[in-house]
Order: C-alpha cells, then structure tokens, then sequence
C-alpha cells in the first residue's frame, strides 16, 4: 500500500497505490472532501488495519480501515491525539496520547475510547509484551509514580504501585523482558531492573562506577548491553553486558566512540551484526585515536581488522596489524529510508558492507566502502566513493546509489557479494536521491526510490522492478555451505555452525522458504566461552581475579542459613553460548550452603519516599538489610510515638509496616534487626504538621536530620536546626 498526497491552491488530494506506484486511486471522496490527514499508523500485527489522524487544527476525527485503505469509517473524538501505540499482539488494542497529557485506551480498534490516567509523561506508557497478561499496560505519570493497571479497569482502585516512591520522570524503558527506571538523588545516580515483570532490583555496576549518564543499547539476547558515561568522558561510553537477568554488569570495552547526530543526540558507535549470534563492532578511543574493533563472543575477546591485501585495481596494500588496520564508520542512519554507513542482514550472514578507511586510526577522509563476506574475516574494497547500499532479494542481490549529495542517473547491482557490479541507468535526469521504499521482509523485487532534481524542485517517485533480472527460481544446485569461523577458528559462541547461501553470480531468486542455518554443533567449552564474573577482572595472565573494591565471600542477602547459593568461580558463561562439558564444571559457580551472619547494611524508608504526610493517615513503612541471614533475623520497629511491633523473619515486612499516627509533631522511627550473631540500627524522622496551612521543611544529609524545633501557628519561624536547611522564609502560610 502506497499513500501519497499532494497539495494545489490550498487544497490537499490523496492517493492510494496497490501495486507499488504504478497507478493510483484518487481517495478524497473516501475521506471527506475538507479532510486534512496528518499521521497514518499501521498495526503492527495485522497489517490490514490503518489508522488515519486528521489535523487537529482542523478537526478531532479518525479514520479507520481493516482492508488496507480500499475503505474508511470516521469517528469524532472528543480530543486531540498527539501519538497512538499498539499492543503487540492484540490487533484492536491501541492506547492514545492527547495534547493535555490525558492517556486513553481503545479495545475495538479506535472506535470506542475510555480515559485511563490523567497527567501522563510524554512517551512513557507501554503495552506490555508477551511475558505479562496481554490485559496490562504500563506507564509513567507526570508526579513521577510508576503506575500498572489493565486497560479495561483503569481506576485508582486497580492500580498498583509496583516501585515504592519516585522515579525520575524521563527514564522509564520497556523492552523486552526487561523494565528500567532511575531513582533521583543529589549524589551517585541509582538505576533499578525487572525482569520478567518482577520485582524491582538495583542495578549491580562496578563500585569504581560513576556514572552521569546510562543508556540501555539493547535486549535482545537474553541479557542488557548497557552503554554507561562515567564521570569524566565527555564523548565517550563504556560498554557494560550484564547477566540474563540484567542485574550484575561487567566492562566489555571502555571508551566506545560517540558521534553526535543531526538532532543534537549522541550515538554510539556499535553496531551488532545481523544474523550472527554475539558479532559485534565498535570504534574505542585509544591514545588519542579511534580504531575499529569485532568480537565474536559477545565483547569477551577483540580484535582489529585486517585490511584488504590490494585496492580496487589490483595493487598491493601494505597494511600490517597492529599499525595499520581496516577502520569503519558506525553510524545508524536517523533517515529510515537511507541505508547508513554500515548494513547487514539476517537471510544473509556473513555478509557486511561499509564505509570506511584503512589507515592507522579512523578517518572520515579519503573514505571508501568496503565489503566481508565471510563475517569480517576477509573485506575487499568496492568503491572508492561513499554509497548507500541495499539488500535486494533477501540479501542475494545489493544495490548501491550515490550519497545524497550528489545526483545521479545511474544504480549498481551486485549478483556476487559486491566482487563485480553491473551499472543502471534509472533516470534521464540525475536525481537526488532522498530515499528507497523496500517493503521489509517481502518476497519481491521492487523498490521506490524518490528524490528531487534540484532542491527547489518537487519530488520525483521511480519505481525499478528487478524480477526480470532473475532467471528462475534457486534449486538445491544453486546453493553451497558456508562455515562461520574467527581467524580459522570453527567454534564461535560455542558452535560450529554451517549456513547455506547462493553460489555468488547466479541469477536466481530465493525461495520463501529459504533457511539460512544448516547445522549447529556444539563444542567443548574452553576459556574464551566465559567472561570475567561481576566483581571480577582479568590480569595480565589471563585469570579473572577479584577486583580491589570486591569481597568475593560476601552473600547475598536472600541467603538464609540451611538454604544453598551458588558461590561464584570468577567466571560466567557468555550468554547464549552453547558450548559443553570441557572446563565448564571448572568455572561454573558450585553450589554451597549459606552461612549465618550478622545483619549489615540496614535501610528503613516510606513506601511513598516521603517524610512527611498528614495526621491521621496511615504511612507504610519498608525495611531490608544487604547481608545477613534474612529468616532468622528478628525485626523490630519503634514508631516514635509509644508503639513498636516485632517480627520473627525479613520475610513478615515484605509487603511493608503500616502504622496511624493521631497526633501532630515529630517521630523519630527506629528499626532494628539482630540475630545472635549481632545487630543493625538505623532511624529515620516523620513529620506531621500542627495545621495543614503550616509548611515544614526538612532534609536529611549524610544520616543527619535536620529539623525544626520551634514552629507556631501565623508566628515567624524563629530557628532552625541543621546547617544544611535553607535560610526561614519571611512569613508562615
């Protein structure tokens, strides 16, 4: 489906295409004559159902099909949408975003709607995937509560507060099995993580670990690659893996160049490998320079690339490791339409095509593209002169176009993984070419390539219809084996894997069918199968040692005495590594039984977050400890005002303490936990205000509290105590 519009005199007129741009159905009768379209939405899980909002300067309405634009329904709505979001797999599920922060939820597709919360946080609301009930949604609302509900009951009542206090506002990320939030504090940020919509942990980075600035990169491959800027980089990040359940990070790489795009964000310059299980690349400042970097394993191990043995005419290169290498650019294009500077694909693996340099270190001068197909083992050089590239054909075919810089008439076709290339000439009049429409995952051969002739000019569409190129459909004959392998080494992730591809140069077109994976077959496992494990750090030999911030006997604090844990070797499989037997039982974690200790590390807080609340009110009290043996520790909890409760195990408080205050003033609120190996303590203040008109101010810094100690109704406030408190305000309101 094609959707095009066109504006003459004030007027809009819209078409619609079936059969990729050929012809065009005229569809302002379908929409209203004085309609004026400002967003189309597909779902994602029927791809037949369209959703059309119309400007609302205009009006508030949308527009529905479920037959791919061949017919519309109108509905009013009773307020503007600023942006939709579909559920993942319920196809008449949609939630809408309106201009005054109000979120709303459609069960039918957008023909009914009902207000779900009011004061929503731009662009932080999520339909939960498929782990959670398909019922559930979750989103962030403006006075910074992470809130979860399902969308048909959406009420204060049904609502639930699965993080006890705030968040910052803008931090909330859903993806995957995993959801991210920061906590706000005047020091060290602090980052929680659920997996597999569990209860909220603490991010595990290094202790050295300071960062101003976290990005999650991606969630894909049972674990979190998480790009951190510590407190001292500028236009780097370290890169961080952390373990399936996203909590415990080590260091993968430090330094990781960033490249500053059109909008002004930083993008970090790594690139995962399409199609290839742990095949990443990355450019790493080092000694002043940039350098590229591929690892095979998931960022265990990493290496330079060897540069090309000869150019484009044949003549020798020399380029010696580690002085000289093969470098590339990373860049994502922020241009949907436009290939970027690095491409590769999943039905055809093994296969990378870039930009770059060969040289000491990265240069965006005297560039060229550069081709692997062998996973970026070997490249060749293809062009001298930046491209744009293109898997045609599921990746049987490429297509390279000039930069949009520069106009052109002519497109070049590679049947052979880029070793010779067949130029086309597409155009009578060079074009600039803005961009190429592929339809993602389908099985023909045309693209729309749209541009403009001079940049005052309007845009120009050309369609190109490759399927006369193809001779027949791929036969068995026209394939052969392929092995991944690093540098000759045959088992990478702990598999020797065996992929099927098209016989370079046969003019065949795959099948639906097409299976790229032959065989996998696992290997022994061997020391570059693990990394180093959380609070670990390879030495010069090659052994992962403790770290100097690390006690490797402290136990987590879940361990209660009788129980067993896992007591780590040092080492930690690669994610997703498939290896077995070998020296895995020497560096898997062995199971121990837990000891008994003193509890250490204890933490009392409000469930809310806050320190204050009205008398009368009920205030759910939280408390846990980071070591000790939590069953058989007794927990005790003196509220300040002549009550105080007892509990045999951690495991009785896990819902929280609620306590009623009746009177007005000040509570010191003291927790105590002891077994018979010792003890923690630890206090917190609660105020409770004499008149609801009367402010308080307070603050607590480095454990100490700062109070008031004389307040009166519509009296000044004559002192303060506490050198850390602002200076009193002229009057009490």
């Amino acid at each position: 489906l094609v959707l095009a519009s066109h504006s003459l005199l004030c007027l809009l007129f819209y078409f619609r295409s079936t059969d990729y741009g050929t012809t065009y159905e005229k569809m302002n009768d379908k929409f209203g004559l004085k309609t004026v379209l400002s967003y189309l939405y597909i779902c994602p899980s029927n791809k037949r159902k369209i959703m059309l909002l119309t400007d609302p300067e205009f009006e508030s309405s949308i527009l529905i099909s479920t037959d791919e634009g061949a017919s519309f329904q109108k509905y009013r709505l009773s307020f503007f949408v600023l942006s939709l979001l579909f559920h993942h797999t319920e196809e008449d599920w949609a939630l809408a975003y309106s201009h005054d922060q109000k979120l709303y939820s459609s069960l039918d597709f957008g023909r009914k709607w009902q207000l779900i919360h009011e004061q929503v946080t731009p662009n932080r609301f999520y339909c939960l995937p498929s782990t959670a009930p398909s019922s559930s949604l979750y989103l962030s609302v403006a006075d910074v509560q992470y809130i979860t509900c399902r969308a048909q009951m959406c009420t204060e009542a049904n609502r639930n507060y699965p993080f006890p206090g705030f968040i910052d506002i803008s931090s909330l990320i859903v993806q995957d099995d995993y959801i991210f939030i920061q906590v706000p504090t005047s020091g060290r940020a602090t980052y929680y993580v659920s997996y597999r919509r569990d209860s909220f942990i603490e991010i595990k980075l290094p202790k050295y670990s300071l960062p101003k600035d976290l990005h999650i990169v991606s969630t894909d491959e049972k674990q979190v690659f998480a790009a951190v800027q510590e407190w001292n980089q500028n236009d780097t990040y370290n890169l961080y893996l952390s373990d399936t359940r996203g909590i415990f990070f080590t260091l993968a790489m430090e330094n990781v160049k960033t490249t500053r795009g059109i909008g002004g964000n930083q993008m970090l310059d790594l690139y995962e490998v399409a199609g290839i299980k742990g095949m990443l690349v990355a450019n790493k400042r080092q000694d002043s320079q940039v350098k590229t970097y591929i690892t095979y394993n998931k960022g265990r191990d990493w290496r330079l690339l060897q540069a090309p043995p000869t150019d484009l005419d044949g003549n020798e290169i020399h380029c010696i490791l580690p002085f000289c290498s093969l470098h590339l650019q990373l860049q994502m294009s922020e241009n949907p339409y436009i290939s970027g500077t690095i491409s590769t694909k999943s039905s055809s693996p093994g296969i990378i095509v870039a930009t770059g340099n060969i040289g000491a270190e990265l240069s965006y001068n005297n560039v060229g593209m550069f081709v692997s197909s062998d996973a970026g083992n070997t490249w060749r050089q293809i062009f001298e002169e930046e491209h744009n590239i293109w898997f045609l054909d599921r990746g049987g075919a490429l297509v390279a176009v000039k930069m949009p810089s520069v106009p052109t008439r002519h497109l070049w076709v590679s049947f052979d993984e880029g070793r010779q290339w067949s130029q086309h000439t597409f155009s009578s009049v060079p074009l600039f070419v803005d961009g190429v429409l592929v339809e993602a995952g389908a099985d023909n051969q045309i693209m729309t390539f749209f541009g403009h002739f001079s940049h005052r000019s309007e845009w120009q569409l050309i369609k190109i219809d490759y399927r006369a190129i193809f001779s027949k459909k791929c036969t068995e004959e026209d394939y052969q084996t392929w092995h991944l392998h690093n540098q000759g080494e045959p088992c990478v992730m702990g598999q020797k894997q065996i992929y099927m591809k098209r016989r370079p140069g046969n003019h065949c077109m795959l099948g639906v069918d097409y299976s790229t994976v032959l065989s996998a077959e696992s290997c022994i496992c061997r020391a570059h199968d693990f990394e180093c494990d959380y609070g670990y750090e390879r030495r010069s030999d090659g052994n992962c040692r403790p770290s100097f911030w690390f006690n490797p006997f402290t136990v987590s604090r879940s361990c209660s005495q009788g129980q067993n844990f896992f007591n780590s070797t040092g080492y930690r499989k690669v994610v997703l590594n498939n290896c077995t037997k070998g020296v895995k039982e020497i560096y898997t974690a062995r199971k121990q039984q837990c000891p008994n200790r003193p509890p250490r590390g204890l933490i009392l807080t409000t469930k809310d977050g806050k320190l204050t609340a009205n008398r009368g009110s009920n205030v759910t009290f939280l408390v846990h400890f980071d070591e000790g043996n939590s069953m058989q520790t007794n927990i005790q909890l003196d509220f300040g005002d002549g009550t105080a409760v007892s509990y045999s195990n951690l495991s009785w408080t896990e819902e929280g303490i609620k306590h009623g205050y009746k009177s007005a003033g000040i509570f010191r609120v003291t927790a105590l936990a002891e077994n018979t190996l010792g003890y923690d303590t630890t206090t917190l203040f609660l105020h409770f205000p004499l008149h609801l008109s009367l402010i308080f101010k307070s603050a607590v810094f480095a454990n100490q509290s700062c109070f008031l100690e004389k307040t009166y109704p519509d009296q000044r406030i004559t002192k303060w105590k506490g050198s850390f408190l602002p200076p009193p305000p002229p009057t009490v309101a």
